[in-house]
């Protein structure tokens, strides 16, 4: 079986990539960290498929997340994931939604449209062969998620483009439709968004939302 592909036909810009510096949360709950940068190749870092090597795609407009910053990511979701229906915007890879799986969520939506991060995110969904619990949309992140009734996810993740301001759009958007229970956002630390809680991990920051 063949993991499914919707391809809604919708285009988008290639983004421009930068990486930035840190923010601090001083109310967090859970320590700020240093440390997280990118590495070449990742892996699976706990769960039924623990790790497991994940495909990259050889390109510098697809930023995977590293091992550290996701390892205290899932910390922090350990609990809600389990038995969860995933959202993975601005896929990549997949590294977030296949973490997601392999800790326990019974699904995984993944929307991406970038051609090469497609076709790692298909290979590494072959190699764990889970077809069965996924669907990839080929589609523009935000559009997708305009499309999405209230609370269709228990849990969503995206990783938007640093340069694109699309973070806090998608912020606004998920304030007026809250389509999962939670969403957690990637971004530039030094750029924060608004939220319910951040976490700093060296450069990056990572925003939880949750819905009312």
């Amino acid at each position: 079986m063949t993991s499914a592909i919707a391809d809604c036909g919708l285009g988008i810009a290639d983004w421009q990539w930068k990486f930035a510096d840190t923010i601090r949360n001083p109310k967090s709950t859970i320590h700020n960290w240093k440390g997280g940068g990118r590495v070449g190749m990742i892996r699976i870092i706990a769960g039924e498929f623990k790790g497991r090597r994940l495909k990259t795609p050889s390109t510098d407009r697809v930023r995977p997340t590293g091992d550290r910053v996701r390892e205290a990511w899932f910390s922090i979701l350990q609990r809600p994931l389990r038995g969860a229906r995933v959202l993975d915007l601005f896929a990549g890879s997949g590294a977030l939604g296949l973490e997601a799986l392999s800790r326990g969520a019974v699904s995984a939506d993944f929307v991406e449209i970038h051609r090469l991060a497609l076709s790692s995110l298909k290979a590494n969904i072959t190699l764990l062969k889970v077809d069965d619990r996924t669907v990839v949309h080929r589609v523009d992140a935000l559009k997708f998620a305009e499309q999405l009734h209230p609370g269709q996810y228990d849990v969503a993740f995206a990783d938007p483009p640093y340069a694109s301001g699309q973070a806090a759009r998608l912020v606004a958007l998920f304030r007026v439709n809250p389509f999962a229970r939670i969403i957690s956002i990637e971004h530039p630390a030094d750029q924060p968004i608004p939220g319910d809680d951040t976490r700093r991990y060296g450069d990056t920051g990572v925003t939880f939302i949750y819905a009312p």
